[in-house]
């Protein structure tokens, strides 16, 4: 067969589209820009195996247990469209360059693109690490085959997950809830929010009392300044450090003082001689921090910005993709010689040459699983573009991001700040009252800069501490040794210890980084994760775990322990490390993992060999005496343990229940909250009488979404079964008698005016009654009015309009209702209102863009393709060019197929008259 004729043509493969039309442009004429959209395929689920496979090895995780835990891919099936156009693509090239990411996520797309593809061309392996013309230039010359190792780590990890998911997942559907999930990383992170929760609801707060008071020089030459008590007769005074969390002070050395003696002292130092008995001054020096990392720009956009980490990791997605910085997933903190000239030299035009040091700074990872495979997040560019000059090319959030970026890396070339630390020890000697004799010492210190060197572009944010007493910046007056000074408002201060606070996106991602668990590239996707599963909520920005995530770490805790030990998921990590810098290989580490060796249990063993598992002391909390908090099947409750009875039969009855409020915090559920739930709580249900027209009792309930009245139907009788009509089969033989259907009971959700414990018979038949016919209109459709998720609304046909108040479902008249339906349509109350957000035409169908409220959600729209908002995202985070691309990915995956049309023909021809 004869070869092909040479084309001219070089096809290059990137991940996404927003960048694949940058790169052509970079590349010049002959180059065609594709991008695979992420993965083209993956491990199916296993029933979605093929029958032959489907009893073997393969068969329980879609990867081959016996066989060195080989995956079995498959491709996607919103990837098959994109799979044939990139073959097609190929045939007309006579080369191919895989430009995917350069991480492991990357070189996984990558070889996948190269299984897939089969190439019989040339195929190189291109990577860069920002889209700029020099950039892709230096990586045109800097070509490589691809990273088996990398290849392997990445699939090594993803078939671990698996593993992890689908051996432990299980067990929580049976002994927790049905659709919870376990995750390697996930519950790992989870455990930590509930540890540290944990920390909360066993501390106990201890009260300690101090002095502050206002002095200045009796000369009147020097500003006044705010001092602090610092001993007592030369013993240091016990501040929140001194106490642990159990409440108790931890060193004997110091003097707690209560309120009494905080006052008799603050009572025997107002007429008291004060003078300056020390002035001790330091110099004062400052480093910058180092340029960003993928973990401390999700941290510094976190407090800064207030962005979530995954919010963060959509901004920087679309600002690498544009050019603007240089990749966002890395674990290294050095710059490239070309970043760090530039950095300089900006630095030196903007703030002054003496603002740059005379060699440059040099990082490096301080991660415990820090890996050096990328440069730092920075502008990208060998020189960088300033805020100014792309303000008008982004949109709010990304000049926001960029500019943060640009700041920490240009601060990160310039020189130290400067300046000195005074501390001024101040005293005198009680006079008179119950204190009279005490030797008190106060302590002031502040900070001056003298030069803000790096200061000058940028300051690191702190995460909340308790125990926060940092120095303020603030300049003493020049006071001497011996110097008299008078005392004004010294006044006794109480205080309280604070618990631990909760994690913040950003603080779990600092702790988790430090303790070298997961990789910084996932911990956005890992919180979102979290907080999607219902695991963990957010209150303002503190990360509050569910009582179900309670249930599921005690019982990860007692039966997996190791899988969600911090050390343990930790040492897993470096050993995954290992498989990618060729150190160790992935079937071997695999095999170990799954089946154990030796002495040493695998997962499987231990899932083989759980035992007997209590479910009910799984999802049981002991609150207080008496009371248990319980995880159950429609969400957290509180039990008495105490029998309940009957007052007017004396029989011993279900235990008294109540409700556990949802945006109350573990934390918050004290002794005494419990009591007050349980004596204040509704009951459960309520007999309100029988229905005079069918003799069904009545009853109002707390259910899970709301108190409503229902009627309960009773069973029927052995004689009313008996008088069933019997079917006969056409051999003249008797059918087996069917099981009748249950009748169901007529329920009404109760007005916001109405209470179980207060709601009337009559206004539960009403409420029963509904929908309510008010009669029809001139064509002879029928109108109706009922209550619905939004509210109280009329009803003609497939037309609703919304009504006022729930009460007028019972007053409205048809004439109203008709009044109503001769108005202009407005599709009830909510189309009305204007689309929540707009953002100009779109690149491709050239028609408004604009987000709507729709009946599952925001979604973008053009008018012709719809996208859902991703729950992660915010719309007041959602920007121009996120829109487009969300709308670009939707419109590349094609049209749902819909299979329901097929199954309905049948129906409609078994349905015809013959």
């Amino acid at each position: 067969m004869p070869s092909k004729a040479p084309t001219g043509k070089k096809l290059v493969i990137v991940e996404s589209p927003a960048k694949s039309k940058t790169i052509a442009k970079y590349l010049g004429e002959g180059f065609i820009v594709e991008a695979s959209i992420g993965h083209i395929r993956d491990l199916p689920q296993p029933s979605e195996l093929p029958a032959d496979l489907k009893k073997t090895s393969v068969g329980k995780f879609a990867v081959d247990i016996d066989n060195d835990f080989k995956p079995y891919y498959v491709v996607s099936p919103d990837k098959r469209k994109k799979v044939t156009e990139l073959k097609a693509a190929l045939k007309d090239a006579d080369a191919l360059y895989l430009a995917t990411d350069g991480d492991r996520e990357g070189e996984a797309i990558a070889w996948h693109l190269l299984e897939v593809l089969k190439p019989k061309v040339p195929v190189y392996r291109m990577t860069f690490g920002e889209i700029t013309k020099e950039a892709i230039h230096r990586a045109m010359d800097n070509l490589r085959d691809v990273d088996q190792d990398l290849v392997d780590a990445q699939e090594t990890r993803r078939v671990l997950d698996r593993l992890y998911g689908y051996e432990i997942s299980p067990v929580l559907w049976r002994k927790v809830a049905r659709g919870l999930s376990a995750g390697r990383v996930q519950s790992v992170v989870t455990r930590m929010v509930v540890d540290r929760e944990r920390e909360r609801m066993a501390f106990k707060s201890a009260a300690y009392w101090d002095l502050t008071g206002q002095f200045g020089a009796d000369s009147g030459t020097a500003a006044s300044f705010k001092a602090k008590l610092a001993s007592v007769d030369g013993s240091k005074v016990a501040s929140g450090r001194d106490f642990n969390d159990a409440g108790e002070l931890t060193s004997r050395s110091v003097v707690h003082l209560n309120q009494e003696l905080a006052t008799a002292l603050a009572d025997g130092l107002q007429d008291a001689d004060f003078r300056v008995r020390s002035v001790d001054t330091k110099p004062y020096t400052r480093r910058p921090a180092a340029p960003f990392t993928t973990s401390t720009l999700q941290q510094e956009a976190g407090r800064k910005l207030r962005f979530t980490s995954k919010s963060t990791m959509q901004v920087a997605q679309r600002l690498y993709e544009n050019g603007y910085i240089t990749y966002m997933r890395t674990d290294s903190s050095a710059l490239s010689n070309e970043a760090v000239t530039a950095a300089r030299r900006q630095a030196s035009e903007l703030y002054g040459p003496e603002y740059v040091p005379q060699s440059p700074r040099v990082y490096t990872g301080k991660a415990a699983n820090a890996q050096e495979a990328h440069e730092a997040i920075r502008p990208a560019g060998d020189s960088f573009r300033t805020p100014a000059q792309v303000a008008k090319q982004l949109s709010g959030d990304e000049f926001r991001l960029y500019e943060l970026i640009w700041k920490r890396t240009v601060a990160s070339q310039m020189a130290d700040a400067k300046g000195s630390t005074a501390t001024i020890r101040l005293g005198a000697v009680t006079v008179g009252g119950a204190a009279a004799g005490r030797d008190t010492e106060f302590s002031a210190s502040g900070t001056v800069i003298t030069f803000p060197g790096f200061l000058a572009a940028y300051e690191e944010g702190k995460d909340e501490s308790r125990d926060d007493e940092s120095e303020e910046a603030r300049r003493l007056p020049n006071v001497a040794k011996d110097d008299a000074l008078t005392a004004t408002e010294i006044v006794a201060v109480g205080h309280e210890t604070s618990p631990p606070p909760r994690y913040t996106e950003a603080s779990l991602t600092a702790e988790l980084e430090k303790r070298g668990i997961g990789r910084p590239s996932t911990y956005a996707s890992t919180i979102s994760t979290i907080q999607d599963r219902g695991y963990v909520r957010k209150q303002g920005s503190a990360l509050v775990p569910s009582w179900i995530a309670f249930s599921v770490i005690r019982l990860l805790e007692q039966h997996f322990h190791d899988y969600v030990d911090y050390e343990f998921t930790a040492d897993m990590e470096a050993d995954l490390d290992k498989i990618a810098n060729g150190q160790a290989a992935g079937p071997a580490w695999l095999k170990h993992f799954y089946f154990g060796e030796d002495s040493e249990p695998g997962l499987l063993s231990i899932v083989n060999n759980l035992g007997e598992i209590d479910a009910r002391e799984i999802n049981s909390i002991p609150v207080t005496d008496g009371i248990t908090l319980r995880v159950g099947k429609f969400g957290p409750y509180l039990e008495s343990s105490v029998p309940t009875v009957d007052p007017k039969t004396g029989e011993v009855v279900e235990s008294a229940r109540a409700n556990v409020p949802e945006d109350l915090a573990p934390d918050e559920l004290t002794a005494a909250k419990a009591i007050e739930l349980m004596e204040t709580a509704a009951p459960e249900e309520r007999v309100l009488g029988a229905d005079p027209h069918t003799g069904h009792t009545v009853v109002a309930k707390n259910g899970r979404y709301g108190a409503y009245v229902t009627e309960i139907i009773p069973e029927m009788t052995e004689e009313q079964l008996s008088n069933q009509p019997v079917e006969y089969y056409k051999n003249g033989k008797p059918k087996p008698p069917k099981k009748p259907v249950k009748a169901k009971p007529r329920t009404g959700s109760l007005f916001a005016s109405m209470s179980v414990d207060s709601v009337s018979l009559d206004e539960a038949l009403q409420l029963m009654s509904l929908p309510r016919v008010l009669g029809q209109d001139t064509e002879g459709n029928p109108i109706t009015v009922q209550n619905g998720r939004f509210g109280p609304y009329l009803k003609k046909g497939t037309d609703s309009r919304s009504i006022g108040s729930e009460e007028e479902i019972f007053t409205i008249t048809l004439e109203q209702a008709l009044e109503i339906y001769s108005q202009p349509k407005q599709r009830g109350a909510r189309s009305a209102v204007a689309p929540l957000a707009e953002f100009g035409q779109d690149p491709v169908s050239e028609k408004n863009i604009v987000v709507k409220e729709g009946r599952f959600g925001p979604y973008i729209t053009d008018g012709v393709t719809n996208i859902t908002v991703p729950r992660s995202t915010a719309i007041e985070e959602l920007t121009r060019e996120r829109a487009v691309e969300l709308l670009a990915e939707k419109r590349a995956k094609g049209p749902v197929k819909r299979t329901t049309t097929a199954r309905k023909a049948p129906a409609r021809k078994t349905a015809a008259k013959k």
